[in-house]
């Protein structure tokens, strides 16, 4: 081998003070101080969501069944990924949590399947609503519409969500601007999309996307469709919460 890749910081530089590490850690902006300090990879140029990634984090905790629960889903329908973000909603603060992701390349519907019943109970493996999208590349319209369909055979409670990019894209910024939208530390493969979701000439680079699709889907439109945690033998449908709304920040109105 010719080379060596190694990860360095700050603290493996014996030539910088401790004076000249702060004052270097207030010149640079608050999304890149982790990339510069620590190492940890992160795209600044064009970055969408130009966030210092602990503000976005939270430690994972227990869910209060109280809370309303929703997904977003995003498929190239076999082609590629398909990526599942799931969300709680806390209404005393207005806050939306990205609690658990998930992100897989198998072509099969039943594992995708499976990983959302993992995240509901033992008498009610599905109750959890959403919103997802399947136009892949390689699928029209009509293909999309019937890989949905599939999802819904299987029993799983999902609509076609609201697929404006650039206005979801600025709820999305605006909730975590203000502190409304969190993440959990958990959610690998979201939080390593975000460090890297960014534009070339204004324009989106669509690849290694589908987490973030995911969010943008569950946050436009997910949260309406949002439900509270069914009570054994009693009837899902009777746990909607209200209509928080799925245009602008909808639960922030």
């Amino acid at each position: 081998m010719s080379r060596f890749v190694t990860n360095l910081t700050w603290n493996d530089a014996p030539h910088l003070s401790e004076a000249e590490k702060k004052e270097l850690w207030a010149s640079i902006p608050a999304y890149q101080r982790r990339a510069r300090a620590e190492g940890i990879p992160i795209l600044g140029s064009g970055l969408i969501y130009p966030f210092d990634e602990a503000r976005l984090k939270v430690a994972p905790f227990a869910i209060p069944k109280h809370w309303p629960r929703f997904f977003g889903l995003d498929s190239d329908a076999g082609a590629g990924f398909t990526a599942i973000i799931w969300g709680a909603l806390d209404r005393d603060s207005q806050t939306a949590y990205v609690t658990h992701d998930y992100k897989s390349d198998s072509r099969s519907k039943a594992d995708h399947v499976e990983a959302l019943k993992a995240k509901g109970t033992k008498h009610a493996p599905l109750w959890i609503p959403g919103v997802g999208d399947a136009k892949g590349l390689l699928v029209t319209d009509k293909d999309s519409i019937q890989v949905i369909e599939l999802y819904k055979n299987a029993g799983v409670d999902i609509e076609f969500p609201d697929k404006s990019v650039e206005a979801g894209i600025q709820e999305c910024y605006d909730l975590f601007n203000v502190g409304c939208l969190k993440v959990f530390a958990s959610c690998d493969a979201l939080l390593s999309e975000l460090r890297m979701y960014h534009r070339v000439d204004g324009k989106i680079v669509k690849f290694n996307d589908h987490a973030c699709d995911a969010m943008r889907y569950a946050i436009r439109s997910g949260v309406a469709r949002a439900k509270v945690e069914p009570k054994p033998q009693e009837d899902v449908r009777a746990y909607h919460v209200q209509d928080w709304g799925a245009q602008g920040l909808g639960w922030l109105a």
